[in-house]
C-alpha cells in the first residue's frame, strides 16, 4: 500500500520547526522536569494522549520527566457513587478512614494506571508509584487555623488523614531516572505514625521537584497562567513580581495557592515553576521547546 508524499513545502516546515527546538532541547538535556497533571486535562482523552506523546517525547530527548498526577473530580465521583458524604473546612476536605481508602484507591489504581497505560501506548515505558513506594515521601498530619465567624476566634480543625510532606527520599527516582522509564507518581504517603495519607498533588509535586532539585516543576492547570489587570497572561514573573500581584490583589482567588505553591517549589531548591494551560494540546512542549512558552515562569 503506498502513500502519497508530503509536499516539500510542508517538509520544510517541519524541518524548520525541529531546528528551532533542538537549542531548547539541547538546555533540558539530562535535566529533570517534574510535570503535575490533573484539572479538566485528566478527564479528556485526546488531551491525555497528547501529554503522554510529550512526556515520551521528553524522555527519548534526554530529558528526565517525572509525572505527578491528582484525582480530585474522579474521587468526588466514587464517593458519589457510594454514598460517602464529605465535610469540608477551610477550603479542603476532612478525610476521614474510609475516604482516604477510597482515595487511595481511586489514586494509586484507577487514574494511576491509565496514565500508565497511555504513556505506553505512545511509546513510552512508564511505571506507577505513589509516596509508599520506597518510603519515598512521608509526611506529617495537616491542620488549617479557621477563624470562627460568629465568635471572631481562631480554631485549629483537623483534616483527619491528609497529609504535608516531611521528608522526601529520592533513591527510586534516582534509579528510574537513569533507565527508560517514566515514573508516574500518585500523592498518597505513609504518616509517621504508619497510617496512610492523602496530599494535595501540586503540594506532593513541589516537594518532589525540589527533592530532585528539579530544573523546572510544571503546574497544568484549566487556566492560561497568571493574569495582570487587563486579564493578559504574563509570560514570566519573579517571586518578588508575584508577591506584590497578590499584595494588590491583581492574583486573587484560587491562583494564589497555585501561586504560593511555586513558591515552596522555590524555596526547595527548584530552578523556576511554571503554571500554564493543560488543556492546550501539546502544552509541555510548546513550553519547554519553544522561544516563548505557554505559561507563566515564576523565577526565584
Amino acid at each position: 500500500m503506498s502513500t502519497t508524499p508530503k509536499p516539500e513545502s510542508e517538509m520544510i516546515a517541519e524541518a524548520e520547526i525541529l531546528s528551532k527546538a533542538l537549542p531548547y532541547m539541547l538546555r533540558y538535556d539530562d535535566k529533570t522536569v517534574v510535570v503535575k497533571f490533573g484539572g479538566h486535562a485528566m478527564g479528556d482523552a485526546a488531551l491525555g494522549r497528547a501529554f503522554a506523546e510529550d512526556i515520551t517525547l521528553l524522555k527519548l530527548a534526554g530529558v528526565n520527566p517525572v509525572v505527578v498526577h491528582g484525582g480530585g473530580p474522579q474521587i468526588n465521583a466514587m464517593l458519589a457513587k457510594l454514598d460517602i458524604k464529605s465535610e469540608f473546612a477551610a477550603g479542603m476536605r476532612i478525610t476521614d478512614k474510609k475516604t482516604v481508602e477510597i482515595v487511595e484507591m481511586v489514586l494509586a489504581g484507577s487514574i494511576n494506571k491509565e496514565i500508565v497505560q497511555t504513556i505506553q501506548e505512545a511509546g513510552g515505558r512508564a511505571i506507577g508509584l505513589t509516596g509508599k513506594d520506597g518510603n519515598m515521601v512521608t509526611v506529617t498530619r495537616l491542620k488549617r487555623t479557621v477563624v470562627d465567624l460568629d465568635s471572631n476566634i481562631e480554631k485549629v480543625v483537623d483534616l483527619g488523614f491528609v497529609g504535608e510532606p516531611k521528608t522526601v527520599r529520592t533513591e527510586v527516582l534516582e534509579v528510574l531516572k537513569k533507565s527508560e522509564i517514566i515514573p508516574v507518581l500518585a500523592p498518597v504517603c505513609p504518616g509517621e505514625d504508619g497510617e496512610t495519607y492523602n496530599v494535595n498533588a501540586d503540594t506532593f509535586a513541589g516537594a518532589i521537584a525540589g527533592a530532585l532539585k528539579a530544573t523546572r516543576v510544571l503546574f497544568l492547570t484549566d487556566v492560561p497562567g497568571v493574569l495582570d489587570a487587563d486579564k493578559q497572561l504574563i509570560k514570566e514573573l519573579s517571586r518578588a513580581e508575584a508577591q506584590r500581584l497578590i499584595d494588590t490583589g491583581v492574583i486573587t482567588g484560587g491562583m494564589i495557592p497555585k501561586v504560593e505553591t511555586c513558591f515552596e517549589a522555590l524555596d526547595r531548591g527548584v530552578e523556576a515553576a511554571v503554571i500554564l494551560n493543560g488543556k492546550v494540546p501539546h502544552a509541555v512542549l510548546l513550553e519547554l521547546f519553544t522561544e516563548h512558552g505557554a505559561g507563566t515562569l515564576i523565577t526565584p
